[in-house]
């Protein structure tokens, strides 16, 4: 049995998704940007697919431009805010634990003379909002905040900085990154009030390859790809018409799912914490984390990379924080302060709505023979 508790990396293709992709390849093949009948009903289908999306999302239709991934979406918000704002100041607000995605556009503009204030977290994982106001200036154009932390699960306070943001007469655009948040933390991006927001489909049970962009309306960007004009004209290219069908069935089946999937999630995050505190006293959380699926641990002393291994020779998939780092220090464990036996022994557990308790006893059982098995690090 395969024990996959690493849905914050990637979920399962729901087999609804996969078939909806499979009949607009061999049945609603057409290019939508075609003028002939046939091509209609995939024109048609599109705009029904980004409906389902909208829908999920909790606005209009017309505020979802479709991507390829959160990653694009991200470094698209960042780009085009600062392409927005560039006459009204050269200062962004960012957190130091957003993804790279977010980061590392980040830092290319500050290499070309934007300045750059990184919120630092505190000790539960999220912002200090008193920091954000101080950090607010006349010629901040863009603030951008992540809803869920990737890898501490920690809920951050997109809101109330929207709120302070707006109070301040920055002349700022507010980007979130809600990857993580899609689906498990309810929101839309009206109840935050942000102007740019990024999905991703392969964390809701959608093919990798395809995400969105929520563009508040009325906000006018300039296009991210030149060409035929899809997308509104801000993402040229032939739009990839099975993975946003994929998508729009995995968001309509998450929607009707997500009460449930949230409560079934928190309870298997409560149900690891308590056998770990009860059988593992080797591992400790992190921080526990507010999001329903997101679980910091670590086994202090230990080598997280050593853990990971061990426990998929037993066929229990977890992942030693971010997936993007590919071995990599994670910047989050800094930020937070850690100490160098907690960052090493640091991994993330991870649920989504078809995740079990005999998926959740795997991993105990991994641990416990981890815990006997293993030397701690002389480092």
């Amino acid at each position: 049995m395969i024990a996959y508790l690493d849905n914050a990396a990637t979920t399962r293709v729901w087999p609804e998704a996969a078939q909806a992709a499979v009949e607009a390849m061999t049945e609603r093949y057409f290019n939508p940007s075609s003028r002939y009948p046939a091509a209609s009903g995939a024109a048609k289908a599109l705009e029904a697919d980004r409906a389902a999306v909208a829908k999920a999302l909790g606005c209009s239709p017309k505020e979802v431009t479709f991507t390829s991934c959160g990653t694009e979406s991200d470094n698209w918000a960042v780009r085009a805010a600062a392409e927005y704002g560039r006459r009204k100041g050269k200062h962004i607000i960012t957190t130091a634990i957003e993804h790279h995605a977010v980061l590392n556009p980040v830092a290319e503009l500050e290499q070309e003379g934007y300045e750059v204030t990184y919120l630092q977290p505190t000790a539960r994982g999220t912002i200090d909002l008193a920091e954000l106001e101080r950090a607010l200036r006349p010629d901040t154009i863009l603030v951008s905040m992540m809803l869920v932390n990737n890898e501490l699960g920690s809920v951050l306070p997109v809101r109330e900085a929207v709120q302070i943001v707006k109070r301040s007469g920055a002349p700022a655009l507010f980007h979130c990154d809600a990857v993580q948040a899609f689906l498990k933390v309810p929101f839309t991006p009206k109840s935050l009030g942000v102007d740019l927001l990024a999905v991703s489909g392969h964390k809701v049970h959608a093919p990798k390859g395809i995400g969105a962009m929520y563009i508040r309306n009325g906000l006018k960007l300039k296009p991210f790809i030149l060409g035929g004009g899809q997308e509104n004209g801000l993402r040229s290219g032939t739009e990839p018409t099975a993975q946003i069908a994929a998508f729009a069935r995995a968001c309509e089946l998450g929607l009707a799912r997500r009460d449930a999937d949230i409560a079934h999630m928190q309870e298997l995050k409560d149900y690891t914490l308590r056998r770990i505190a009860e059988e593992v006293p080797q591992v400790a959380p992190v921080i526990e984390g507010d999001a329903p699926h997101v679980l910091a641990l670590t086994m202090t002393g230990y080598k997280s990379e050593v853990l990971v291994r061990v426990l998929g020779d037993r066929g229990v998939c977890v992942s030693a924080g971010s997936a993007c780092h590919r071995g990599r220090p994670s910047h989050v464990y800094a930020a937070m302060n850690l100490t160098k036996p907690q960052r090493d022994g640091a991994f993330r557990v991870s649920f989504s709505g078809d995740s079990t308790k005999e998926e959740v006893d795997a991993l105990i059982d991994g641990l416990k023979f981890a815990a006997k098995t293993l030397f701690p690090s002389m480092s």
